[in-house]
């Protein structure tokens, strides 16, 4: 537990502490950097309003990014209502410097990746997110995603699979390399 003299300052250290943490898992999970800052914000709204009930049962970094995840789900069920509805805006992603058909390929490539990722149940984009491009332990991922460690581990094996058979043909080695480790 934190005293009230001490919320603000211990906000401010938790905020610069994990917001890259938050942000690149909106990232990851939206696709969008526009949502990503938006959600990112959202969840540490709620970080704030929570703070003075911490009660350090799990690190300081799962229970952010456990708040990050309930978020991240909010918005995929508002995503779906709205597009539902006709009113989901079209997504695009701000472009880099650099050499124009490397940058082309890497866009490409990225946005291939993001597409595979956003087929994905919220519950595999999730774990994938967490395990294979942020690296988390199992042990720290099953805290975040709230579930066991072999829930993660058959999640994450089947979202390797479908994000395999979403981007066949695309890539020989690269992505599926990296999340078959």
């Amino acid at each position: 537990m934190y005293h009230t003299d001490d919320i603000e300052g211990r906000s401010r250290l938790v905020y610069e502490q994990y917001y890259l943490e938050v942000y690149q898992f909106m990232i990851y999970f939206t696709g969008n950097r526009n949502n990503a800052e938006d959600l990112t914000q959202e969840v540490f709204i709620r970080v704030l309003d929570a703070l003075p009930r911490y009660e350090e049962r799990s690190s300081m970094k799962t229970w952010i990014l456990s708040i990050a995840k309930h978020v991240a789900i909010d918005y995929g069920r508002k995503r779906r209502i709205r597009a539902w509805l006709g009113m989901e805006p079209i997504m695009g992603l701000p472009s880099k410097h650099g050499r124009p058909e490397s940058e082309l390929e890497a866009k490409e490539e990225k946005e291939l990746m993001i597409s595979a990722m956003l087929r994905l149940k919220p519950k595999y984009r999730s774990v994938v997110i967490l395990r294979g491009l942020k690296e988390f332990s199992i042990k720290e991922t099953a805290e975040i995603l709230e579930c066991s460690e072999a829930k993660v581990r058959v999640d994450f094996h089947r979202a390797v699979k479908q994000l395999r058979t979403y981007l066949k043909g695309y890539w020989e080695g690269g992505w599926e390399h990296e999340l078959s480790r």
